[in-house]
């Protein structure tokens, strides 16, 4: 039911000119927050190469719909914004009816599978040996804070605006009220 369900949503031609993979990355550099929207993120969300994902981005990039940004800490690193194009393109995106049938569930069952996704998301993740992607809320590195939140992970204050938002530092809680410890595997790169 579940291929059904991507399929079928997948499958509306916006006439917006944009590839599957490309709605992937529009996606992806609109809910990443700010240290994830960098081209070895992006690649490992689509699970493919940083070779394809940059071309993905360069795409993006020809089309006016993201921008490229220098780090402001580091000259060599480069994260991606949506440009108002871009942020105006997904009002076109061909998920958006399946969005709009998920913010229609009762309650308590889009609850339960804000509950589930993570889960199910993290176990695919550790089958296939690569990086989970999820927010801080779920995330063994976020610690909650009055005015925002910490991530451990990557030692930074995160404002209330990231902390819904994807991340490729993501690790899974472990328990209740454990973290996760900072590995090679889940710690995050630079671009």
């Amino acid at each position: 039911m579940l291929v059904h369900i991507g399929r079928t949503a997948r499958g509306e031609e916006t006439g917006a000119g944009l590839t599957a993979a490309q709605w992937t990355g529009l996606r992806f550099f609109a809910r990443a927050n700010r240290a994830s929207r960098t081209p070895s993120a992006f690649a490992s969300f689509q699970a493919t190469t940083r070779g394809t994902a940059s071309q993905t981005i360069k795409a993006l990039e020809g089309k006016g719909l993201v921008q490229r940004q220098r780090s402001e800490t580091d000259g060599r690193s480069v994260r991606f914004e949506l440009t108002a194009q871009g942020r105006d393109m997904l009002g076109q995106d061909p998920l958006r009816h399946l969005m709009a049938a998920l913010a229609g569930l009762d309650p308590c069952d889009r609850a339960a599978m804000e509950r589930l996704l993570p889960v199910i998301a993290a176990e695919l993740a550790r089958q296939r040996g690569c990086r989970a992607f999820g927010t801080c809320d779920d995330c063994g590195h976020y610690e909650k804070r009055p005015c925002g939140g910490y991530c451990a992970c990557a030692a930074l204050d995160l404002p209330p605006g990231e902390i819904g938002r994807l991340c490729a530092s993501y690790a899974p809680r472990c328990g209740a009220d454990e973290t996760v410890p900072q590995t090679a595997g889940n710690a995050g790169s630079r671009e």
